[in-house]
């Protein structure tokens, strides 16, 4: 389970966040999002809350407010589709600065918006404080079915190998006078895709033929097993715990 470098959301530290074991703070991660989707919409509080708790996490973490902020923007597809929801739902309408808008879609767009935004940030969060090997490691010892454990580690290690090998391409391509300017142009990054597949595919053959050859028969060995003590359990279900709190209060009043 190699994959030991570190990715691009991943911020160094020391904090009590950092120092939990990588399961731990799947499992927590996973039940806030769950409880996060759970809460009624019109709850509006509730979510007000919810940002309250990551914030607290956050600053538990060490990750400043800034760096969260800026890795939110993945979600800007989504808010686009929340944004046209209030312009195409059916349903009874409102005006506002002249525009009819649906109130059904004025509420599924806040729902869109507040759910998606804390499952985001929630996920931000974890990224920054845990590394790559880590969390492979934390979904092994959540029993997640191996393939898929040995999948995402041969995505991770490979990732930037096949992003490099397009790079060289790419300036293989410039260097004999090649330049994409429109349609005309995309058979040739047709066939450059092409030949990328072929090369990966030709390069997974050869990584499967040397794993074999030292012994592998379809599962990685463990090199670090990692446990956690039912204090550190404690403090990362915290989080979740008292996100279930208030998901009960806003169905309860």
């Amino acid at each position: 389970m190699g994959a030991g470098h570190s990715h691009r959301l991943y911020r160094h530290g020391r904090s009590p966040v950092h120092a939990l074991p990588p399961h731990t703070k799947l499992a927590a991660a996973f039940a806030f999002v769950v409880v996060v989707v759970s809460t009624p919409r019109e709850a509006m509080w509730a979510f007000a809350l919810y940002a309250a708790l990551l914030g607290g996490a956050a600053a538990a973490a060490r990750v400043p407010a800034g760096f969260v902020l800026r890795r939110l923007l993945m979600e800007i597809p989504f808010v686009a589709f929340a944004v046209l929801m209030p312009f195409v739902a059916e349903g009874q309408r409102v005006r506002f600065l002249g525009l009819s808008l649906s109130v059904s879609g004025l509420w599924g767009a806040w729902n869109v918006l507040a759910k998606g935004t804390l499952g985001v940030a929630a996920s931000v969060l974890l990224a920054s404080t845990t590394e790559l090997r880590e969390l492979l490691l934390g979904l092994q010892r959540l029993k997640l079915p191996p393939l898929l454990v040995q999948i995402a580690s041969f995505m991770i290690r490979y990732g930037d190998v096949i992003a490099d090998e397009m790079r060289r391409m790419r300036i293989a391509r410039e260097s004999r006078g090649f330049e994409a300017r429109g349609v005309r142009h995309w058979g040739v990054l047709a066939k450059s895709a092409g030949a990328l597949f072929i090369r990966s595919y030709e390069r997974g053959e050869r990584v499967h033929l040397a794993m074999v050859s030292r012994g592998y028969a379809g599962s990685m060995p463990v090199i670090d097993e990692v446990t956690a003590s039912r204090a550190q359990w404690s403090r990362a279900l915290a989080l979740p715990c008292a996100a279930l709190a208030v998901c009960l209060l806003g169905w309860t009043l």
